[in-house]
């Protein structure tokens, strides 16, 4: 029976007529047995007690047993446990010397107490079992261990591993072929020489796993296991696994990289610095699984929207440690989104071969320094989220960059110099951000339009412009009648009447004013532009 079945079960108990001492108060507790108790819970034996469990309540309520409370929470004393048990730390009532000790308190106070009259010690309980590395297959690591007659279970002398798997093998039927392979097992006993046997299984992946991250880094050392490439490697920076996989590999993998340092393979404690279990991938709110029959095959929707969009969507639909909900629609949106870029691209490739000049800050106009810097502030707030692996994030971020590149090419004045300068820098940074996601659109546009020869791929992240963010050149919302309406450029040092001035002279707002006379301008400084018109 599982450990989840055997708690949510009917409770059932037999009173056993036996009673035992409590060490402290010297009174009797019945001793019961019970169906519900579990084995991996310290000794199968265990104290119950029903007014602070929720299933020892439970029980005592079934068969009239004495419900003693002696815990109300802090600052209500006048609590009573009623309805169901309380399970939450607090003060301790009904405990004689123990009266008014906290969590920490008692506990301290209970063990001390219990070694003075010499009936208990303090012990640290681990949930830890051993682990059965050996596997019944082929494709793995051989377990370095000889079996002899004479001298019992023999490690493999050093200088004859690794062992290397034979490779004439027949892999048919169940089990593994080794067992079947004389010419493998039977070996002379490293310690006596007489005939013995070498053991055919061959250990868990995860002992394989566990450290080939730093075996990675010395990949072409054949005299040792590691050298000192391990070290400057070592630990690694981003760890990247399944929320079901990554917590038994993580065990695992610490535990082999600190007996790796114990022996002065590796001089670091620990083997990844950050980690990140990513979530589920569901359907129509279920886990995707075989088993369950709602699998969505990616091929299918790689040949008909191609592989940049399957990955753009699937990074685009949630952040990376919570579940993903499959959406078909998502999938067409994301295609829809880097189909603009493409044609965007192509519809201005003029300007985009041609606008390959460095940009001097103090030559923009007005306009073009409110471009520059909010592209700058989008792209900072990207630079960040990909930092932090806020991935969902980064391409919504890339999604502001793409609409505020084709409004601003929409309304900068065509005869504004340096139009297409900033036009390309924006794409530049576009194609940047989106190249790890997408690598294939962003590869081949990179090649076409990019004034360098080297693939996006070798080329420097770009960073943020400073001199950009602190633009002498703010934006203002104008609203008409507290409707957003317009947004305007303006001096950062702008008084008040040139601030409204710019306001009613903008063609957008003249039009929603249709000649009438406003009744009231109110500015919010370094905000908005309300125009009250009745």
């Amino acid at each position: 029976t599982s450990e989840a079945s055997i708690e949510t079960a009917e409770k059932r108990g037999i009173a056993t007529g036996i009673n035992v001492i409590n060490p402290i108060t010297q009174t009797e507790i019945p001793v019961w047995i019970a169906n519900f108790v579990l084995m991996e819970y310290g000794t199968g034996a265990v104290m119950s007690v029903p007014a602070h469990d929720q299933r020892d309540f439970e029980f005592a309520e079934k068969y009239a047993i004495p419900i003693k409370q002696v815990i109300v929470p802090k600052g209500d004393p006048a609590f009573k446990v009623s309805d169901a048990a309380l399970t939450d730390k607090g003060v301790l009532i009904n405990s004689g010397e123990f009266d008014g000790m906290d969590f920490k308190q008692s506990f301290n106070a209970i063990a001390e107490r219990l070694t003075q009259l010499d009936v208990g010690e303090r012990t640290t309980n681990y949930r830890l079992r051993d682990w059965g590395v050996s596997r019944q297959r082929y494709w793995g690591t051989p377990i370095p261990i000889v079996y002899c007659d004479s001298c019992g279970d023999v490690p493999v002398a050093a200088t004859d591993l690794p062992i290397v798997l034979p490779e004439d093998v027949s892999l048919t039927g169940p089990g593994s072929p080794l067992k079947n392979m004389p010419a493998f097992y039977e070996v002379a006993c490293p310690g006596c020489g007489k005939p013995a046997r070498r053991e055919t299984d061959t250990f868990d992946t995860f002992v394989e796993s566990s450290w080939y991250y730093t075996r990675y880094a010395s990949f072409d050392q054949d005299k040792a296991m590691l050298d000192q490439r391990a070290n400057y490697w070592a630990p690694v920076d981003q760890y990247i696994g399944g929320v079901e996989h990554a917590v038994m590999h993580l065990l695992y993998a610490r535990f082999i990289h600190k007996a790796m340092r114990d022996i002065g393979l590796v001089d670091s404690d620990e083997p990844f610095t950050r980690l990140l279990t990513q979530g589920m991938v569901l359907k129509d709110g279920a886990k995707m699984s075989k088993s369950k029959g709602n699998t969505v095959d990616p091929n299918h929707l790689i040949e008909r929207y191609g592989a940049d969009t399957v990955r753009l969507f699937a990074i685009f639909a949630s952040p990376p440690e919570q579940s993903l909900e499959w959406s078909d629609a998502g999938v067409e949106g994301a295609y829809r989104f880097l189909r603009r870029i493409w044609t965007f691209a192509y519809e201005q490739q003029a300007l985009l071969l041609t606008g390959h000049t460095t940009i001097q800050q103090n030559q923009l106009s007005d306009a073009g320094q409110m471009v520059r810097q909010q592209t700058y502030i989008i792209f900072k707030q990207i630079d960040f989220d990909y930092s932090r692996l806020h991935l969902n994030t980064v391409v919504s971020g890339a999604m502001k960059l793409f609409n505020h590149m084709t409004t601003c090419f929409e309304q900068l004045a065509t005869d504004n110099p340096h139009k297409t300068a900033l036009l390309n820098e924006m794409f530049y940074l576009l194609l940047h951000v989106l190249a790890p996601i997408t690598p294939h659109i962003c590869h081949h546009l990179w090649l076409q339009f990019s004034a360098s020869n080297e693939a996006i791929i070798d080329s420097k992240w770009p960073t943020v412009v400073t001199e950009a963010l602190a633009s002498d050149v703010i934006s203002l919302v104008v609203q008409v009648n507290g409707k957003r309406r317009a947004e305007i450029s303006v001096a950062k040092d702008a008084d008040n009447q040139t601030i409204e001035q710019t306001a009613l002279t903008n063609a957008t707002v003249a039009k929603f004013l249709q000649a009438n006379t406003p009744s009231k301008v109110i500015i919010v400084p370094g905000r908005l532009v309300n125009i009250v018109v009745k």
